[in-house]
């Protein structure tokens, strides 16, 4: 039996990225708000000070700042033809934990979607025909023009530095110009490049491309962001992704905005508060707050009058299923839309080998610290005979030299002893990777649902993942791969090593922490779980953030996309939720 604690205004579940958006926000209009998140307290100063940051056993091989799956995991198969395993230990991909979530150890690459990548059935099939049937590709809702303004909100708390490429627009010099319109220049100028991503522009310009320093979330200057809050100039240091930054030059929310919205009478924060479902008033139209257990055992019901679902994607979708909140989705029928079109990145790279007299000194790096082409993502291109739709950016990111996880070494060298550890000594400091970053498309057999054998500490079934890459991903990503391969060619070193992305998708290795979809957004109930504000069309004082609400993944980093999404559910939750409580989309 749980105990009832007093009403509030708001309970927010998970405290990242988003819940820490949210939370200020709806402080500065008044509310009383409290945010639950099952991990503890981390502080950038003490917990995460460069006397300790740079620690590569503790963070990347012991897993520091990652999800524990000793009390809560997931089940994964390719098909639904296999039985689904548990997750004992993080690969592919690795949620945070505690206070800032994943946030906390982000690379920082930050990016908007394309404007078409807001509209993918119709522009695609506008301009290419019918999509194939198993493939469940859906328009957002929302368009891109709609955003902006909350990409500019984020972009302008983070201080990111880039160069914009449509300027109102008018397409700049130096830019994406690819992008879709802005109406301001970034916050920060660009990051200053090393030779690596020199090269690559280099060799991309010589082909004919349009090169630009990727957006980042690593200052390039001092910054003070609109709540006033101080970030300092990147160390080049190396350690972003995986680590946390003990310099405030890294965007986080721990480094953006809970130095204010900690302050602030009117928030509360609980950690080691695991949230195990949400509760719904007797006649199941409204959530009726949340249930959540401490480390002690004690089970507590916390009634809110707005309920926010603010942690990673997975977790979404399973407090959804667990609370019994939608109609759960069977992809034999395809019906329901709770778990529907999980998505996740598909990637490659090439490596370049140079002469000795080439030194790269890639421990002078940072998470965001690249250039980029755009002519192959989205649809920059024509796509008319390929045989997929959808693209990705192909880039030089130097975001380290770890000793540890860094050796690039050719084709043909032992894979351990003595030959191994020479070839790493011969090329550590004479090699750069090109890496492609692609998009995934939904797919009918690809989703989410509860694991029917396997239950978590709290006895509550798993999050089972089913997912495998199409054959649209494979041929897209062997097409971005190929334009890889030339413009490695193009650096003219002295031997490439290429690495394409295969098939099955193995949970194994990391690729990326870009997990999409399962409480997707949408234009109705029957296709969706949340509209355009990210509102729940089942209980209208629930909302759901995050990269969950994309019908599919676009090329890109989501992070900048949760970003702006999170800020335009806040404003409507301000301007028109609160105002008059109820659906500010009509079914």
């Amino acid at each position: 039996m749980s105990k009832k604690l007093p009403r509030r205004d708001v309970v927010i579940v998970g405290f990242g990225w988003t819940g820490a958006i949210m939370a200020e926000q709806l402080t500065a209009e008044g509310l009383d708000v409290v945010a639950l998140e099952r991990g503890v307290w981390r502080d950038t100063s003490t917990d995460y000070a460069v006397t300790n940051a740079q620690d590569e056993v503790r963070y990347r091989y012991r897993d520091e700042l990652f999800e524990v799956l000793s009390r809560e995991s997931l089940t994964f198969r390719n098909n639904t033809s296999q039985d689904a395993l548990p997750m004992r230990m993080l690969g592919s991909f690795l949620p945070g934990t505690n206070v800032g979530g994943s946030g906390v150890h982000w690379n920082g690459q930050t990016w908007r979607f394309l404007p078409s990548d807001f509209q993918a059935r119709t522009h695609n099939e506008e301009r290419y025909g019918p999509l194939p049937e198993d493939m469940t590709v859906q328009d957002w809702g929302i368009t891109y023009d709609e955003l902006e303004p909350y990409y500019t909100q984020f972009e302008d708390i983070c201080g990111i530095a880039g160069k914009a490429g449509n300027l109102n627009g008018e397409i700049q010099e130096g830019g994406n110009p690819f992008e879709g319109r802005r109406s301001s220049e970034y916050p920060n100028p660009p990051m200053e490049m090393v030779l690596a991503p020199k090269l690559f522009a280099k060799a991309a310009s010589e082909l004919g491309h349009n090169p630009f320093p990727g957006p980042s979330a690593n200052m390039s200057q001092p910054y003070t962001n609109p709540l006033g809050v101080q970030l300092g100039p990147c160390t080049y240091c190396g350690f972003c992704e995986k680590y946390a930054c003990g310099n405030y030059s890294k965007a986080t929310a721990a480094t953006t905005i809970l130095p204010v919205l900690m302050r602030r009478d009117n928030f509360e924060l609980r950690t080691q508060a695991m949230v195990l479902r949400v509760l719904k008033t007797g006649d199941g139209r409204m959530a009726d707050g949340v249930e959540y257990i401490t480390p002690e055992g004690e089970v507590y019901h916390q009634p809110a009058d707005i309920v926010i679902l603010a942690a990673y994607i997975t977790h979404n979708v399973h407090l959804m299923l667990v609370s019994d909140i939608g109609e759960p989705y069977d992809p034999r029928s395809g019906e329901g839309v709770v778990g529907k079109n999980y998505a996740y990145q598909v990637t490659s790279g090439v490596s370049v080998f140079f002469d000795k007299d080439v030194h790269i000194n890639p421990y002078v790096g940072a998470g965001a610290l690249g250039m980029v082409i755009d002519e192959f993502n989205g649809d920059n291109f024509d796509h008319t005979g390929l045989g997929f739709i959808g693209g990705g950016y192909i880039a030089t990111w130097q975001t380290n030299g770890r000793p540890m996880e860094t050796h690039r070494v050719p084709e043909g060298t032992p894979k351990f002893g003595a030959g191994w550890k020479q070839a790493v000594r011969d090329n550590y400091n004479h090699s750069l990777g090109i890496g492609t970053h692609g998009a995934v498309m939904s797919y009918r057999g690809n989703y989410l649902d509860l694991d029917p054998t396997y239950k978590d500490a709290y006895g509550r079934p798993l999050m089972r993942m089913t997912f495998d890459f199409g054959d649209n991903e494979m041929k897209m990503s062997n097409f971005l791969t190929d334009r890889a391969v030339e413009i490695a060619r193009a650096m003219n070193g002295r031997e490439i090593r290429v690495a394409r992305r295969t098939r099955p998708y193995s949970i194994v290795p990391y690729q990326s922490t870009h997990n999409t979809g399962g409480t997707i957004m949408g234009d109705n109930p029957r296709d969706s779980v949340i509209n355009k504000y990210q509102q729940s069309w089942d209980l209208p004082n629930l909302f759901l953030t995050g990269a969950g609400a994309f019908p599919q993944n676009a090329g890109y980093n989501p992070t900048g996309t949760v970003g702006a999404l999170a800020y335009h559910t806040a404003n409507a939750i301000r301007t028109q939720y609160l105002r008059s409580p109820g659906p500010l989309v009509q079914a």
